[in-house]
């Protein structure tokens, strides 16, 4: 029989975890990042916007934007020509348009951080920011805090990796 002391513990004990730092799932959890925008199109993101993962964990983007195809594309050369702005040896990826309720998932296995893209929506900000692992001590600042020639709502929208390091997830401003 549940009491008031033992609702008032769990409901502490509920609370308590609430306040712990985030930390990345385990390798076998599927990260989940959601396409979302305003009807009409007036605004567009990714949700998370900045997300810390572990070496070999799956990330799928899911479109729950009910009015605009979107896509997930890596920041590389293979696509379209773009700066390269995931590690060296990481395989680039593009998801092709994804209507709504579709998805498309991709493992990342090397270490460091990858800077994706909306192509229909990269110039207004539609971008992402994923970390897997944790970025090497040196040359990850080049390649994800220089401008490249994006543009500037792009660059406005990249979360910090020292806010995503700490916070595990960073939500759409």
């Amino acid at each position: 029989m549940l009491n008031r002391r033992k609702a008032i513990g769990m409901g502490g004990g509920f609370f308590a975890a609430l306040a712990l730092p985030a930390f990345p799932a385990s390798a076998e959890a599927v990260a989940e990042i959601v396409m979302g925008g305003r009807v009409g199109g007036s605004h567009v993101w990714f949700d998370p916007v900045g997300l810390l993962v572990q070496p070999g964990q799956m990330v799928r983007w899911i479109n729950r934007d009910p009015g605009n195809a979107h896509t997930a594309t890596a920041y590389h050369p293979a696509n379209s020509g773009k700066p390269n702005r995931i590690p060296p040896g990481a395989q680039p990826w593009d998801s092709g348009y994804l209507l709504p309720d579709e998805s498309f998932s991709v493992k990342l296995t090397v270490p460091g951080v990858y800077d994706y893209f909306c192509i229909p929506h990269e110039q207004a900000g539609m971008v992402g920011r994923i970390i897997v692992g944790a970025p090497p001590t040196d040359g990850w600042q080049s390649a994800s805090a220089a401008d490249d020639g994006l543009p500037q709502a792009a660059l406005q929208a990249f979360p910090a990796v020292e806010e995503i390091m700490a916070k595990g997830r960073v939500e759409p401003r």
